[in-house]
């Protein structure tokens, strides 16, 4: 019995422990048994990186902060590697990553679309080559590389290797000019063609009593922050920018003269807010908008959704009659002009070069790359925040709670190409049609992608913004400098009245430009321009790519 008993107490030793070191020929495990039993039994040790993100100043207190909220805490949940969030400030971003960088203290992934900042770093070598990283790790960027070639156009740098990760997005306008179509027909106005039927528009909307409140309390046009972009672009002007001018680039001051002409002339007779130049974020002049007390708002809009839906619900409770909509910019002598259009191919991120782990760096990309990561930090939780219509696109269950909770973690998703979404990648997919708002919001975002994405007006650079080409360190520090000086002489001559005129600031601009070494700077754009098309990203560009989403969708 004893005999028997420890036998029976061997082989139960045996069955708990791995049966193939205890069997006859005591023959060692096969390799795919030793990895299956890896994976099942061994929890995988995370990695654990540092990753940039925008800091808007737009999350709402009871959401946390940018860098410790739901959306970060999910990324770190749900990733393949441990995340610590690095904020960079939205306003001024080339500062903090001058300091971080400096101090050997930037994160190791950099979410940034402006090449100004990154083609630099290249240059230093402070960013990571990624073609082998690429090829070697990863799994979903790609494969985008192979389905979407522009993409590697603008993420190579100019010694042949790839610098940027990218994304591909829908294209729309960014920005749009809106009018008050009720005070329009209660003042018997027509909707203003010219720049000059725009001016006599806002003076009637300044003077004319059109809210019928009985005071003169109401602001014709908004001139601050973005809607002064909107009227530099609808006279030709690039603002701190090149544009087209006889066929070559230049920096189309005499535009900005024209620009500059029309704002002082709003400004003196007291069309527009006189305290203007301090509402530095364009946030007094919605307020406006949306309070009731201006007739014309060229705005930036982003978000069209909640610019149409969530936003002027606030107009119409502060005005139950307000009927609002968007024009086509109103023709000046330069010619017509469209707004500033969404970047459909963006190179938005990179890999420091002094990241300790690069894999995790990029197979964290490729999670945010994915469609499902995607979909949840722009759209937030199904049953939560959305849910799927017929076509099975997200649309929000209640707008007021995605604009609190989900709206503003839009930049966790910067390197996530939206067109994988196919036709939810669409803004429409937005809107549901069975909710009277919402219908009226798709249809003025319709409105707007007529107006504004017609390939036969102009535009006023020669290219979209994060496609311009990066000038040498020293042009770069130059035309930062110089570009602030000319801004702050256009605005001393919109504010001055007769003490300082249009024309002296034109004579001063001009002559601070090429005394600042102007020219030389102007001659690389040129050169630029004539010498390197074939690998720029142009306005011909940007229609052939709009042309093909079109297609996919």
């Amino acid at each position: 019995m004893k005999k028997q008993f420890l036998s029976v107490l061997g082989l139960v030793i045996c069955m708990l422990f791995v049966l193939a070191a205890c069997s006859d020929d005591n023959k060692e495990p096969s390799k795919s048994s030793a990895s299956s039993g890896t994976a099942q039994n061994e929890t995988v040790k995370k990695g654990h990186i540092t990753v940039s993100v925008y800091d808007r100043g737009n999350v709402p207190a009871s959401e946390g902060t940018i860098d410790n909220n739901r959306w970060a805490k999910w990324i770190n949940d749900n990733g393949p590697t441990d995340v610590t969030f690095v904020p960079i400030p939205r306003n001024d971003p080339a500062q903090k990553w001058n300091v971080l960088f400096a101090s050997g203290n930037a994160p190791d992934v950099v979410n940034e679309f402006a090449p100004n900042i990154l083609d630099p770093l290249i240059d230093q070598k402070q960013l990571m080559p990624l073609d082998d990283l690429i090829e070697n790790s990863s799994v979903e960027y790609k494969e985008l590389l192979k389905e979407y070639p522009a993409l590697k156009k603008v993420t190579t740098g100019t010694d042949g290797n790839i610098y940027k990760v990218g994304r591909v997005l829908p294209s729309f306008p960014l920005n749009a000019m809106f009018i008050r179509m009720d005070w329009l027909e209660k003042l018997h106005l027509d909707v203003p063609k010219t720049t000059e039927e725009l001016y006599q528009v806002a003076k009637a909307f300044a003077e004319q009593d059109p809210d019928g409140n009985g005071e003169k309390d109401t602001y014709g046009i908004a001139i601050s922050w973005r809607s002064e972009n909107v009227i530099n672009g609808m006279f030709g002007s690039p603002g701190a920018s090149y544009g087209l001018v006889d066929g070559l680039p230049g920096r189309g001051f005499e535009y900005a003269k024209q620009a500059t002409e029309f704002k002082k002339r709003l400004f003196d007779e007291g069309i527009v807010d006189q305290d203007f130049a301090n509402d530095k974020n364009g946030a007094k002049a919605k307020q406006d908008f949306l309070n009731g007390k201006l007739g014309i708002y060229p705005a930036f809009v982003g978000n069209w959704f909640n610019f149409t839906v969530t936003d002027l619900q606030l107009l119409t409770q502060a005005d139950p009659g307000a009927i609002v909509e968007p024009i086509a910019l109103p023709e000046s002598p330069a010619g017509e002009y469209i707004p500033e259009l969404q970047n459909p191919v963006q190179a938005t991120t990179a890999i420091n070069a002094k990241t300790k782990d690069p894999v995790a760096a990029i197979k964290y990309i490729d999670f945010i790359d994915r469609e499902s990561t995607g979909r949840t930090l722009l759209f937030g939780q199904e049953g939560v925040h959305y849910q799927l219509d017929e076509a099975g696109c997200p649309q929000s269950i209640d707008p007021a709670k995605t604009k609190t909770e989900v709206s503003w973690a839009v930049d966790f998703s910067q390197s996530y190409t939206r067109m994988l979404s196919g036709q939810c990648a669409s803004t429409e997919t937005q809107f549901n049609t069975d909710v009277p708002e919402q219908k009226a919001g798709l249809e003025m975002y319709q409105k707007a992608n007529q107006l504004y994405m017609d390939s036969t007006k102009k535009y006023p650079t020669i290219t979209l913004g994060e496609h311009m080409p990066t000038l040498p360190k020293d042009m770069q520090t130059t035309f930062n400098t110089i570009n602030s000086d000319i801004a702050d002489i256009w605005t001393k001559a919109v504010l001055s009245g007769s003490k300082y005129t249009v024309d002296q600031a034109y004579k001063d601009v001009v002559s601070n430009w090429e005394k600042a070494g102007g020219k030389e700077i102007d001659e690389f754009m040129i050169d630029w321009y004539k010498n390197k098309q074939d690998s720029a990203f142009l306005m011909s560009d940007y229609w052939d790519t709009v042309d093909q989403q079109k297609l996919q969708q």
